[in-house]
């Protein structure tokens, strides 16, 4: 098991008057790493891949998933309880049979689910919530890490958003998705809606021929995690109010929604499953300004792992008049800030130009064109220059591209919220 950590980075000063607390907290898990060949502990652990298999599926795309959902299957070492989800209007379950829920890894459960993925055909509509609920059900009774890889090609046409929202509060705290889009006629929002409160990541897979190396990568990545319950608890004293609790690395995901009241003060925010690796966390908090020379404890944020107190940070607030102290920037804060906006203005940027808002896209994008170069995320700024012709960096001068692949938008689109860690 992982040994954690937390560390505490901020400028603790406020001006008189002053109400806002920010903190960059980093949490560290270091160990042995587990992978798919030797995963980690506990080996307790549950897989369901689902796969799309509407119309829209049909030829290189459905053949291309069978062979990356046996590339997963492959992946799963003996012992590891899984189970096959289709979809497309409706979902079903084709291995195990029933009446198991799961099937337990082995040589021979493993043909047998790779030889019923041989076997896929497309056809139908797209009702991802239902692909959602069948797999919370599978998965609602397990014990240990509870993890699914979600496909699709297309977009959610036959259910409303309530359908797709009620099936993501179902499945919500039971286990964790990892989403996947092949081509391009599928929806950034969509995925990321799932995502996001699935606490998983999504991605583009333009050509469907790199699916197996990419379910590959997901599911060694699902085998190395080894705690399947850690939380962030936020105690803020009486009378403070939170403005957000954001991961800002690896990527951005906003917290803030997924709070779950343990008192008046305290609040638990779920981080999903763990294996040794490092995240950063944004915690904002609005305080009741006290005099110069003051000093509280404005948050006290506690890893809780498996229910139990892991590691602590404090945040503080201490008064002053001294305007050096008091305006001096944390270079944390700053550079997530800085990598929090750069996902904002990237994702306002595309919206412009999907709606023929040019000017405002030059704006949007310029500005990401800076923000990336300033933080140093040659990654992002490498898909950015897929979509502009970047004039200066430094300042954000930029020119729309007038032909674009599709796929490059989408790449930078889901991409964008990725963020480099801070150099310490």
């Amino acid at each position: 098991m992982p040994t954690f950590s937390l560390d505490c980075y901020q400028n603790e000063y406020l001006p008189a008057g002053g109400d806002e607390v920010n903190a960059i907290v980093t949490v560290t898990a270091t160990g042995e790493p587990g992978s798919a060949a030797t995963p980690a502990a506990p080996t307790e652990r549950a897989e369901v891949i689902m796969i799309d298999v509407s119309g829209s599926m049909g030829g290189p795309k459905i053949r291309e998933a069978s062979t990356a959902a046996a590339a997963a299957i492959d992946c799963l070492p003996d012992g590891v309880r899984f189970a096959l989800v289709l979809g497309n209007h409706q979902a079903w379950r084709p291995y195990p049979p029933p009446p198991l829920a799961l099937a337990v890894a082995s040589p021979q459960t493993r043909a047998d689910a790779k030889a019923a993925m041989s076997r896929l055909k497309a056809g139908g509509g797209t009702a991802i919530g239902s692909w959602l609920r069948l797999t919370a059900a599978l998965l609602r009774d397990q014990t240990g890490i509870k993890h699914a890889i979600l496909l699709t090609d297309g977009q959610n046409q036959n259910e409303n958003r309530w359908e797709l929202e009620a099936a993501l509060t179902e499945a919500g705290g039971v286990f964790q998705c990892d989403c996947r889009g092949v081509g391009t006629d599928w929806v950034v929002e969509e995925l990321r809606l799932i995502a996001t409160a699935l606490l998983g990541s999504v991605d583009i897979v333009a050509d469907p021929s790199g699916l197996a190396a990419d379910f590959t990568a997901m599911m060694r990545e699902a085998m190395g995690k080894q705690v399947a319950d850690v939380n962030l608890r936020l105690w803020t004293p009486q009378g403070a109010r939170i403005g957000f609790v954001k991961q800002v690395a690896p990527d951005v995901v906003d917290l803030s929604t997924t709070r779950v009241e343990v008192n008046e003060l305290t609040g638990d925010y779920p981080t999903g499953a763990w294996g040794t690796e490092s995240r950063d966390y944004h915690v904002s908090i609005r305080v009741v300004p006290a005099g110069v020379g003051d000093e509280m404890l404005a948050g006290r944020v506690t890893l809780v792992v498996d229910g139990e107190a892991a590691g602590q940070a404090l945040v503080r607030a201490v008064w002053t008049d001294d305007a050096a102290m008091s305006t001096r920037i944390n270079r944390q804060v700053a550079h997530y800030t800085g990598q929090a906006e750069l996902a904002e203005v990237i994702h306002e940027g595309l919206e412009a130009r999907d709606r023929g808002d040019l000017d405002t896209a030059t704006v949007k994008l310029g500005r990401a064109v800076q923000l990336a170069a300033a933080s140093g995320n040659s990654d992002v700024a490498g898909l950015l220059d897929k979509v502009v012709e970047v004039d200066d960096a430094a300042t954000g001068k930029v020119t729309l591209k007038r032909n674009v692949e599709k796929a490059d938008v989408i790449s930078l689109d889901t991409r964008s919220t990725k963020t480099v860690r801070v150099n310490r």
